[in-house]
C-alpha cells in the first residue's frame, strides 16, 4: 500500500472516531467518494490497525441503525424550506 493511501486511511479513521461522522460526509470532507471511504476503513485500516478497526465499526453500525432518522430529517427540511 502506497504511504499516501496508509495517511489517508489513519486520517480518515481519527476523523470518525473523534467526531462519529457518517461515511458520506466523510467523503465530503477529505474529498474523496463514498467507496473509497468505505474500502479504506472496511478493507485497508484491519491491515493497518485492527484495534482502531473495530471501534470504526462499531461507529460505522451505528451511524447505520440511525440513517432512517437522519434521512426523514432531510426530507423534512428539504420541503420546510
Amino acid at each position: 500500500m502506497q504511504d499516501y493511501i496508509e495517511q489517508r486511511v489513519l486520517e480518515i479513521s481519527n476523523y470518525i472516531l473523534e467526531t462519529g461522522a457518517t461515511v458520506r460526509q466523510v467523503a465530503k470532507i477529505f474529498g474523496v467518494s463514498k467507496s473509497t471511504v468505505h474500502k479504506d476503513i472496511t478493507e485497508r485500516l484491519p491491515h493497518i490497525n485492527r484495534f482502531i478497526a473495530r471501534e470504526i465499526k462499531a461507529v460505522l453500525e451505528r451511524n447505520k441503525s440511525e440513517r432512517h432518522l437522519r434521512g426523514g430529517e432531510a426530507t423534512r427540511k428539504k420541503y420546510m424550506g
